[in-house]
């Protein structure tokens, strides 16, 4: 996917909760949107394409959680199963970013904002699917030069 003028969603997909966040009308920044709290898969995979399709996006960047010295962990090979049931569903692009760290960060962020643990529940999805979208978007961007 080039990046360029694009706009892109992002999901932060975890067991019990899908960070959502989007980019701006004009692919500078992203945004976070919601934390969706998973129900089935059949009916998780529909909600996202929905939130991808709905919003008119280019492509999507799923984050991709490894251990942090980069090897794969059970939560990968879960995040590739869903994604593999979600490319099945729409024929929009999907890529993957790294997501270590992005939920820690996320955390920090919150706790700085002095917001309770119970508060931090309801964002720290979004949050953190933000930062996945960052991330993606500063390495496309050093791509195109």
């Amino acid at each position: 996917m080039n990046g360029k003028t694009k706009r892109f969603i992002a999901f932060d997909i975890g067991d019990k909760r899908i960070g959502i966040a989007v980019t701006d009308p004009f692919g500078s920044m992203a945004l976070p949107v919601e934390t969706y709290h998973r129900t089935n898969f059949d009916k998780d995979l529909d909600y996202l394409v929905y939130a991808a399709e709905g919003r008119s996006v280019d492509g999507i960047v799923c984050g991709l959680p490894l251990n942090v010295d980069g090897t794969p962990s059970i939560q990968t090979e879960k995040t590739l199963t869903f994604v593999e049931e979600l490319k099945k569903r729409t024929k929009l692009p999907i890529e993957f970013q790294d997501e270590r760290f992005s939920t820690m960060e996320a955390h920090r962020v919150l706790i700085s904002e002095d917001m309770s643990r119970q508060k931090r529940k309801k964002f720290v999805d979004a949050i953190a699917a933000t930062f996945i979208l960052e991330d993606y978007m500063k390495k496309i961007e050093l791509e195109s030069k």
